[in-house]
């Protein structure tokens, strides 16, 4: 059972790709995902260690490397599921170059953000954020203020989402053929917010119109568990009824509300619940926040190695 770690997590701290890869090897990881913040200069050390074999990519995240003339790594510079058709046709742009980098590493997949589905009207703001905040007033997503806030969200969500489907199948249609020829995935993240597109229904959808395995999920286990504390998901059913569409997992662990990133065993997640991971084909990423300690990430990756190494197949 192989478990990488994602760049992201100490990219912050080298000038030297070399020492990055040799930082991650020496915790017992034998592979990455080259994060969002990953540079091109940065990126030629990665590729000597790969080259040498001393470690391999799974994933990329996009867009990566960071393009030309972005002041920094961001998953969400373009959004290919946008109404505006500029923006869809320079997300496009900037998710090929992500491909042909990652097939030059010999990645599997690419990690995308799809896009959100906007909710505010000309008379009123209406997003992830309002929700919060009646939450941390209201206590517990049962009650009924927040209950009604969040029916007014998935209303407005739903007379909206047609549109952003029907333009991002557009560009599947244009982009899938590409990562087929390439043998790599397109695999779109489960986000914490109720914008996020695709949520758990739409990303099925979206399977059951594109049968390929050039498109797949792929299932954060953070944001899963902040969809669950904001009341719009149950966490481990989502997972596992996701799983026969699902390429990889990003594991991180998370608090009540919105505090993830965090390494497996200092959160509320029972990792043990998504021991289906551990028999499943999956790409397993640990994906933890930056201030994460060399140590944790030690202890946090025997932690999820015991939770899944003794895992069952699903039936």
């Amino acid at each position: 059972m192989r478990f990488s770690l994602s760049t992201n997590w100490n990219v912050r701290r080298h000038d030297d790709g070399e020492k990055l890869v040799d930082e991650i090897v020496a915790l017992g990881f034998g592979a990455l995902e080259l994060g969002y913040h990953m540079t091109e200069e940065l990126a030629v050390g990665v590729r000597r260690r790969v080259e040498a074999g001393a470690v391999t990519v799974d994933s990329v995240h996009a867009y990566c490397p960071v393009p030309i003339g972005a002041p920094h790594g961001y998953p969400e510079l373009y959004l290919l599921a946008s109404l505006d058709e500029d923006e869809r046709a320079m997300a496009a742009i900037l998710i090929g170059k992500t491909l042909t980098f990652a097939a030059s590493m010999g990645a599997r997949a690419v990690v995308l953000h799809a896009g959100r589905i906007f909710l505010n009207s000309f008379f009123s703001d209406l997003h992830t954020r309002t929700l919060v905040d009646i939450l941390e007033r209201e206590g517990a997503p049962e009650a009924e203020r927040y209950q009604r806030m969040l029916a007014k969200a998935l209303r407005r969500r739903a007379a909206r989402v047609r549109k952003y489907f029907d333009g991002f199948c557009l560009s599947l249609e244009a982009l899938l053929p590409k990562f087929e020829k390439a043998g790599v995935a397109l695999c779109l993240e489960n986000l914490p917010s109720i914008e996020a597109f695709p949520d758990e229904r739409e990303m099925l959808m979206l399977k059951q119109r594109f049968d390929t395995p050039a498109l797949a999920y792929w299932h954060d286990m953070g944001h899963g568990q902040v969809r669950e504390n904001l009341g719009w998901s149950q966490h481990v059913e989502a997972a596992r009824g996701l799983l026969p569409v699902t390429r990889g997992v990003h594991i991180h662990d998370a608090l009540p509300l919105l505090n993830d990133h965090l390494p497996p065993g200092k959160g509320a997640i029972d990792f043990e619940a998504f021991s289906f991971y551990g028999a499943d084909e999956v790409i397993k990423v640990f994906e933890p926040g930056p201030d994460v300690t060399g140590v944790e990430l030690s202890e946090a990756l025997s932690l999820v190695q015991t939770a899944w190494g003794g895992a069952q197949a699903l039936p």
